[in-house]
């Protein structure tokens, strides 16, 4: 199966290791790393939703206007505007694209952080919301002619859309969580379900946990799978490992000074993040690169755990996950820039290569079968050779 890369398009060069050099949205910075992730490989990148964070939709419009091949994953919280007209931003998105969207749809994991914007609702309430949302999103996407909807968080009559999507039938939706309620949403709404980098165990489990949801939504389908970490490659073992002691010393520094907003309390509310921590608690490595420190230094906030080692290494780590059925790869180092180059020429190439290998061994041996790679038929009848 085909293999994807999802990077990040950040609008400033600020990460968990320095603070950022110039404004919160720097047009000349956010187009150098959009285009720097196209120039290497890169299949699509994330414009991530905070609150106080520059948003995301416009600067997404403006990105896909300059580059031409990069797909867009734009994540977009439901308690921050009305499905119909989020359906709309979307659609036109799409339209400026041409046909580059996928829309990640996020329940949030802390009511702090929800809080900041008026959202009061529950952690099972938003769950139910967002179930709601998507599929009033999906079908402003696709009906053509006017319906009402008279729902538990959302109720309006006669509504058509005038502008859709290019994408037919519609853009993808993507959803991420590691808690019985969000593996229930994503089973049953998603197109992508996104987790945060765990050891390949446990990592297996949740793939499970999403395809039992989605069976028990009565799809015939499964979500694909995207798997987020940290990257942090050097030359060699030895110097890849101190380049991650250099990189939880930085995070650590940020944080005990202050220059780090972070959610109050001693323990994050959202499932994943309690993960990540219960695993750093557990140990520092695990398989063949995973290491845990860089997560607890932020205290499990968000996707952060790193794959050390030397680019082979975070390779073959990568073809591991790719091997239990992942095959969306999403990665970010802490220097955005110079580590999105650096992966997109020593890593990306690696995992693609065995990807191809792999695809080539799995293909069908019948007569018509074709070798993807050469273009082969592998069922005809071998050449004669004359000697």
């Amino acid at each position: 199966m085909p293999v994807e890369f999802l990077g990040i398009a950040a609008t400033n060069d600020g990460s968990e290791t320095g603070a950022r050099s110039g404004a919160a949205f720097d047009k000349d910075y956010t187009l150098r790393l959009a285009r720097a992730h196209e120039d290497h490989g890169w299949d699509r990148v994330l414009f991530a939703y905070s609150s106080g964070s520059p948003i995301p939709a416009p600067a997404a419009a403006y990105l896909a206007a300059k580059v031409e091949k990069l797909q867009i994953l734009l994540a977009h919280r439901p308690n921050v505007a009305y499905p119909t007209y989020a359906a709309r931003t979307f659609a036109t998105l799409d339209q400026i694209s041409d046909g580059r969207l996928t829309v990640h749809f996020i329940t949030g994991g802390s009511d702090q952080e929800q809080g900041r914007e008026g959202d009061t609702l529950t952690k099972d309430e938003r769950y139910a919301r967002t179930r709601e949302y998507i599929d009033i999103v999906k079908q402003v996407w696709t009906r053509r002619e006017a319906f009402d909807h008279e729902g538990e968080h959302y109720r309006f009559h006669d509504f058509v859309s005038d502008v859709f999507p290019v994408q037919e039938p519609r853009p993808g939706v993507s959803f991420g969580g590691s808690s019985p309620a969000a593996y229930a949403a994503g089973g049953a709404e998603a197109d992508i379900y996104c987790l945060w980098g765990e050891p390949l165990a446990e990592t297996a489990q949740q793939i499970e946990s999403v395809k039992a949801a989605a069976a028990a939504a009565g799809r015939g389908d499964v979500p694909r799978i995207q798997v987020a970490f940290r990257p942090i490659i050097a030359p060699t073992e030895e110097l890849a490992r101190e380049k991650a002691q250099r990189t939880v010393g930085a995070i650590k520094q940020r944080r005990e000074e202050g220059l780090v907003r972070h959610h109050r309390g001693d323990r994050p509310q959202n499932t994943g993040s309690q993960r990540l921590i219960a695993l750093a608690e557990q140990g520092e490595r695990y398989d063949r690169a995973l290491w845990t420190p860089t997560a607890a230094a932020t205290g499990g906030a968000g996707n952060s755990n790193a794959l050390v080692g030397t680019p082979e290494t975070v390779a073959q780590a990568l073809l591991d996950y790719y091997d239990l059925g992942v095959d969306i790869l999403s990665a970010r180092g802490y220097d955005l820039l110079g580590d999105a180059i650096d992966f997109g020429r020593h890593v990306i190439p690696i995992v693609r290569e065995e990807v191809a290998k792999r695809d080539r061994q799995r293909a069908p041996r019948g007569p018509g079968a074709v070798d993807p790679a050469l273009g082969l038929d592998l069922g005809a009848a071998p050449l004669a050779v004359s000697g």
